[in-house]
């Protein structure tokens, strides 16, 4: 894949609450509409093109987070979960055509079959792993139809739909598009014939590669095409010397009782192979975190779902990301800690380098060179807490 195409780059709405360190209370902040409000503003401002909010028991409900912030921002597109098994398909397409319409077509949708075995069944879901994506692939033959036709029928074994009605379409034609990760067999030959964009977490390239080369055959089969996204922390700072301090900070605060108690949550609370790929980069041990170079798996010692980070200057962080286009990876999620701080810094440092306008417009060529599309100026008097 060529690498001179700028990525697809969104940010990440930390819907359960934020803070400096994991593994701690210590300048913790609660989750807070209002601080949501900040994040989207700033990722807006900043040069994303989307932020993804995520789901769980946890987390604030997405739709309704994601139509309060759509009615802050601008620009901004909101990646948006469906869980199936939570909600009918029928309700859940008229969710997803009314929030695409009153955001004016800034919706994505993020497939979420996957989860804890406690949270799963708090949901009222009962299904054994392999069986619950063949639960959502009845499901998405219905949300698909009722959002691109408005209408729908089904007798499947797990989803009975009988002229079933959409009454207002959504804006994107033929529907907002659909994102869904999973390392499974089953979740792979899942995604080869629903999803438009297929998500991996941060694991090193020969392994990413590994798993695209796997979701393409899957789509294939199925006379499908398919485009590639990765989920990653970012912590970049002016020196990869900087960056390294400031992952060795973020984790500082986190106790070995408290690594052996999380670790111990993930191997007795999920099936999902993701996650046992996740934990198998740093095996509970906080002496190896450098699992590829620049890959550091820290976040994951106490971190359910993306437990890996790119840490560096941004040159570095550059070449690491253009290591994973080149495998055909066109969209970053990113994140970082604190959310807020993070935005700034990425889209300040990062974007530049990776060929994105930043919040002053700024662009770096592949050749070093800078141009600047307007009047630039940074203006005002806004300091921004430093993470460091």
């Amino acid at each position: 894949m060529a690498i001179d195409k700028p990525l697809d780059f969104l940010w990440f709405i930390p819907s359960s609450g934020d803070g400096r360190y994991l593994g701690s209370d210590d300048l913790s902040r609660p989750a807070d509409p209002g601080y949501f409000r900040e994040i989207a503003k700033a990722a807006d401002r900043l040069g994303y093109s989307g932020v993804l909010i995520p789901t769980g028991a946890a987390c604030e409900e997405s739709f309704i987070l994601a139509a309060d912030l759509a009615a802050h921002t601008e620009r901004l597109k909101f990646l948006v979960a469906i869980r199936p098994g939570t909600a009918s398909p029928a309700y859940y397409a008229r969710l997803a055509a009314t929030l695409d319409r009153v955001s004016n077509g800034r919706l994505l949708i993020n497939i979420v079959v996957g989860g804890s075995a406690q949270e799963l069944a708090g949901d009222g879901i009962f299904l054994p792993h392999d069986e619950r994506y063949d639960h959502a692939g009845e499901f998405f033959q219905v949300f698909n139809s009722l959002v691109e036709t408005g209408k729908a029928n089904l007798d499947g074994k797990y989803i009975k739909a009988i002229d079933a009605r959409l009454g207002l379409p959504p804006v994107q034609e033929p529907r907002p598009p659909l994102y869904f990760g999973g390392s499974s067999d089953a979740a792979i030959a899942f995604s080869g014939g629903i999803t438009d964009k297929y998500l991996t977490w941060g694991e090193p390239p020969a392994q990413v590669a590994e798993k695209i080369a796997k979701v393409r055959k899957a789509a294939a089969a199925q006379g499908k095409n398919v485009t590639f996204g990765i989920r990653l922390h970012f912590i970049v700072r002016e020196t990869d010397e900087e960056a390294w301090a400031a992952a060795d900070r973020l984790i500082s605060k986190l106790s070995d009782e408290t690594i052996a108690a999380a670790q111990e949550v993930f191997a007795k609370n999920s099936d999902s192979v993701g996650q046992a790929r996740m934990v198998a980069l740093h095996q509970g041990r906080r002496d190896k975190l450098e699992v590829s170079p620049n890959l550091w798996a820290g976040i994951g010692l106490v971190r359910t779902g993306a437990g890996t980070a790119l840490v560096g200057s941004p040159k570095t962080i550059a070449e690491r990301l253009r290591e994973y286009q080149a495998l055909g990876i066109d969209t970053v999620i990113a994140s970082g800690y604190p959310h807020l701080e993070e935005a700034y810094r990425v889209s300040e440092l990062l974007f530049p380098e990776i060929g994105l306008p930043g919040p002053h417009g700024q662009i770096r060529s592949s050749f070093g060179e800078r141009r600047v599309f307007g009047g630039g100026g940074h203006g005002g008097n806004v300091k921004i807490a430093s993470a460091s």
